[in-house]
């Protein structure tokens, strides 16, 4: 630090200052990405994570209305298995069966997988059951 004697002041130098700024700027340009990352990849796990609770409740419906159907379970059956929420899809911000999480049954098969149609998130996995 330079002391400049001007009324008993003392200050920084304008070159002082630009290498600060200069040295900030090169700590956010290599920190901000990886954060970037690290948001996204929670997010993902987030989403997985819930769809694989959706999943367990469609198996438990499916299981109590006698084993023999997947369609034949509903997303209020869903809901009530889940507390009466579905949990929210970090993906997209939203809890809706059909729009942030999406079951796809059959009789003998169901697959539920959380979406994302803005990218914010990673690669999303399914999780298929069969009766």
């Amino acid at each position: 630090m330079n002391t400049r004697n001007n009324r008993g002041r003392k200050a920084f130098t304008l070159i002082e200052l630009l290498v600060v700024v200069l040295i900030l700027g090169i700590l956010v340009a290599i920190a901000l990405p990886s954060y970037l990352s690290s948001v996204k990849d929670a997010r993902t796990k987030t989403a997985n994570g819930n769809a694989k609770a959706i999943a367990t409740a469609v198996q438990a419906n499916y299981v109590r209305l006698g084993g023999t159907d997947y369609s034949a379970v509903t997303t209020a059956n869903i809901q009530t298995d889940m507390s009466g929420t579905i949990p929210v899809n970090p993906c997209t911000n939203g809890n809706t069966i059909g729009t942030d999480y999406t079951v796809t049954s059959t009789k003998t098969t169901s697959a539920i997988v959380a979406t994302d149609a803005s990218g914010n998130c990673n690669a999303l996995t399914t999780f298929n059951l069969n009766g």
